[in-house]
């Protein structure tokens, strides 16, 4: 009698039990990019004009050009900041540009993607931009979809008794892969970007990166962009740094290392190639700087690369070091800034490479960090957060100027 007594409260229990658990919901809230579809003649028949300033909602890259910079909110425009006081940056006005995510200046020209297409700006009256040439279907690829139509996604807020990871196959999208920002070198009259953008400008040609393909404009009438062609590069493309006639260009998978010496022709030197992991780069004479993060599109591993590119065509790993979470980086001579994500901001002297991790200057736990630039007047950190400018004339004792609050901080990381 005891066991079937103690059978029968089990059955019951199990009973009462399903029956409460078939009366519970569970609702889950997610941010996710959901598809959205455009008529690029639509897109095209918008008038870009230059409105007032706006406050920044969901910053995505940066970019320097002599006093002025440059804030991209994508998808959206770009915003334009007086920043010849980094202590007090003046928010002058905004270019709506739909389909805008990277963007390059050579001289008084803007160079601004928009879904498909090359915009090109005349700046020289920062009150009054003008858009001066449109090259029509150069990045057809990134956006296409079989009826003609344009595709691209939207941040959008979502509630579902599923949790995301059930969604019915909505795409959850990593913010930094499509969002992300170059450190270009400076030189003849072009700007600055940092770590992670996919425009680049040397030797009078714009080169831009997409997912899988470098595209090559001629730019030496800074007014008249032309196309000259594709080139594949294989899947996973990220980043691109220019540095002495030469192209670094990151990957999900390794590092290419591109001859640029005939601008409007590169070729490939090498491919240094490492475990699957997001990957900006910068370089200088002797050596190639890249991080490696673990991320939602990237896995791998969370490390500093330090690569020999004494001969381009044969670089070689010199040692790596293990990192919290890190993002975009820059170097300034002998000095190394890294963004550790929502870990902070870290500053190194690399004057010796084999000995990199003891020379850690100093690490800010309360700055989050996406990616940066280090500037002729200050170090420009981008985060969830905003834009803060540091002053580091002593790199182990960084010295916050200022700092561009967001309305809409976005998770990054």
């Amino acid at each position: 009698m005891k066991s079937l007594y103690s059978s029968a409260l089990l059955i019951l229990s199990i009973l009462a039990f399903s029956s409460c658990q078939d009366e519970i919901t569970s609702t889950y809230t997610y941010h996710t990019m959901m598809p959205v579809y455009y008529e690029m003649s639509d897109i095209r028949a918008r008038v870009i004009s230059t409105e007032p300033a706006q406050p920044l909602d969901n910053p995505g890259k940066i970019y320097i050009y002599e006093d002025y910079l440059f804030i991209n909110e994508p998808t959206k425009g770009i915003h334009i900041l007086d920043n010849t006081d980094p202590a007090n940056p003046i928010n002058l006005s905004f270019i709506p540009i739909a389909g805008n995510v990277d963007m390059a200046v050579n001289g008084n020209i803007l160079y601004a993607d928009s879904y498909v297409d090359l915009l090109a700006f005349d700046i020289s009256k920062i009150a009054n931009i003008q858009l001066i040439k449109r090259v029509e279907d150069v990045f057809a690829h990134m956006y296409y979809h079989e009826t003609g139509q344009i595709i691209t996604f939207k941040d959008t807020v979502l509630t579902s008794e599923n949790p995301a990871w059930q969604g019915g196959g909505v795409w959850m999208m990593d913010a930094s892969m499509s969002f992300s920002a170059n450190y270009s070198a400076a030189a003849q009259s072009y700007g600055t970007g940092g770590s992670m953008a996919r425009f680049t400008l040397s030797n009078e040609h714009l080169y831009a990166v997409d997912e899988s393909t470098l595209r090559v404009f001629d730019v030496e009438n800074p007014e008249n962009p032309t196309f000259v062609k594709p080139i594949d590069l294989g899947w996973g493309i990220e980043t691109i740094f220019p540095f002495q006639n030469k192209l670094f260009i990151g990957s999900n998978f390794g590092m290419h290392i591109y001859d640029a010496s005939t601008p409007s022709s590169p070729k490939r030197m090498a491919v240094y190639e490492h475990v699957q992991a997001c990957d900006p780069v910068v370089v200088n004479e002797d050596h190639a700087f890249v991080t490696l993060r673990v991320g939602t599109v990237c896995n791998g591993v969370n490390e500093l690369h330090v690569i020999d590119i004494k001969n381009p065509y044969s670089p070689t790993l010199k040692k790596a070091y293990p990192m919290l979470h890190p993002h975009g980086l820059g170097l300034a001579g002998d000095f190394l800034y890294i963004a550790e994500g929502v870990h902070g901001l870290k500053s190194f002297n690399v004057s010796d490479v084999m000995d990199i991790d003891q020379n850690q200057l100093e690490f800010l736990t309360n700055q989050g960090s996406v990616d940066l630039i280090p500037g002729p007047k200050s170090l420009i950190v981008i985060g969830p957060d905003g834009v803060c400018q540091y002053d580091y004339s002593d790199p182990a004792k960084l010295k916050k100027l200022s700092c561009i609050q967001v309305n809409n901080p976005v998770n990054f990381y």
